[in-house]
């Protein structure tokens, strides 16, 4: 029997009135569309084409979007989807009908699974969408603002295509509706894509939210009505985390300046600006850390730091566990240990921003089982960006506060 432990979110929640929503890990035998069972040499592949098309997006090695015949909006295109997304449930179209849905901060556009599926339609939990039977649904011309970047239509529709790094994309119509969030919470006119062709690894989920920066976006649509901020928790697979829009209790957290960037301007970007291990500093220079562009991810597993700050990182963990057999590389991994996470006695690590903002990881949050016999530090050498990934995330509430420009951290979040 599988028992599931629900997060109390009323400690960081408590004097906050916006919008809340469940998350789900995504290999959680509780979530509503769990991933299938993947060794985790496959997760950890997954999780590197994601960081390979974040850093392609970023440093502008993406080979155009492929447009069919009539596309619209040109999206960014997106980081690979892969394994690492937390799921969650909105409501769409009057009646309104549950769909469980892909929770991504790197893309813009929500969309989902349409009926008649023209093309294709991937196994998903529950129903597909199904536009005849909303009351409320419309599809969004050309000659509506949010298609004023149309290159080519066909009958006055307005079509999109989502594109990911892994290959996965949705082209369909771009549509309006009704959206439900929480405890019944209704959004007219919501603007999202109508997948008619939806291919590559988006699990038995309906489709995508997202809440990049971008006019599109979940969080933009809803900012007028909730504020122009969202805050999460990313739980272990064991609990549940959740997904706030709107107002949040700011004194709980400490925060960092978001970065501006001329790189992707619907990315968040922070300052790493010093690791401590067991108390003290890496032994590397300040502009180590501040000469890579960082971004902040909810879909990365692995936090990717500059080369030179992992290789510090790494050695600085190896001496602290010299006592314990070493073990060979693990696919990306390659600090790593004979036993289980249980049985090391990890140094506490630190995470510090700009501002002063502070991670404080737990060791569950340093280190990671990767099987039975064999643990392995949860960091990598970044490329040309780095990723704060949700590893490190774990269990912490994040508020993204747009408006503010700012991002904070609170440990407790969840379990």
């Amino acid at each position: 029997m599988v028992i599931c432990f629900f997060a109390d979110e009323l400690r960081l929640l408590n004097d906050s009135s916006g919008l809340h929503l469940t998350l789900h890990h995504p290999r959680s035998r509780c979530s509503p569309a769990p991933f299938p069972n993947l060794t985790f040499s496959t997760i950890l592949s997954h999780d590197e084409a994601r960081v390979r098309s974040l850093t392609a997006r970023l440093t502008k090695t993406v080979s155009p979007l492929l447009r069919p015949a009539a596309v619209s909006i040109p999206l960014s295109p997106g980081a690979s989807i892969g394994v690492g997304n937390y799921v969650t449930q909105i409501g769409l179209g009057t009646p309104a009908k549950s769909y469980v849905m892909v929770v991504d901060t790197g893309s813009s556009l929500s969309w989902l699974q349409c009926s008649p599926c023209r093309i294709y339609c991937h196994d998903q939990v529950g129903p597909v969408f199904d536009p005849a039977a909303s009351a409320s649904y419309r599809p969004v011309s050309c000659s509506e603002s949010e298609c004023n970047s149309l290159e080519s239509a066909t009958d006055d529709v307005c079509i999109y295509q989502a594109s990911y790094g892994d290959r996965s994309f949705s082209v369909g119509y771009l549509s309006k509706d009704v959206l439900s969030l929480g405890s019944g919470q209704r959004f007219a006119g919501f603007v999202y894509g109508c997948g008619q062709d939806n291919e590559g690894l988006f699990g038995r989920s309906a489709g995508l939210i997202g809440l990049a920066r971008n006019k599109l976006s979940l969080l933009s649509q809803l900012a007028p009505s909730l504020g122009y901020s969202f805050s999460y928790c990313l739980s272990t697979a064991a609990s549940t985390g959740y997904l706030s829009i709107g107002s949040y209790n700011a004194g709980q957290f400490s925060y960092t300046p978001m970065q501006s960037s001329s790189l992707d301007n619907s990315l968040y970007f922070v300052r790493l600006t010093s690791i401590t291990v067991g108390g003290r500093g890496l032994p590397v220079s300040s502009s180590a850390f501040t000469g890579t562009p960082t971004i902040i991810d909810s879909g990365t597993v692995i936090t990717r730091l500059p080369s030179n700050v992992y290789a510090a990182l790494s050695s600085a963990i190896a001496a602290a566990l010299r006592e314990y057999p070493r073990q060979p590389a693990y696919s990306i991994l390659d600090t790593c240990f004979r036993g289980s996470l249980s049985r090391l006695a990890v140094p506490a690590v630190a995470m510090v921003f700009q501002g002063g903002a502070t991670l404080r990881l737990a060791p569950r949050n340093v280190m990671i089982d990767v099987d039975g016999s064999t643990t392995c530090l949860a960091f990598a050498p970044a490329r040309r960006v780095a990723i704060i990934g949700n590893k490190q995330q774990e269990t912490f509430s994040v508020v993204y506060d747009v408006g503010r420009s700012r991002i904070g951290f609170a440990a407790g979040g969840c379990g």
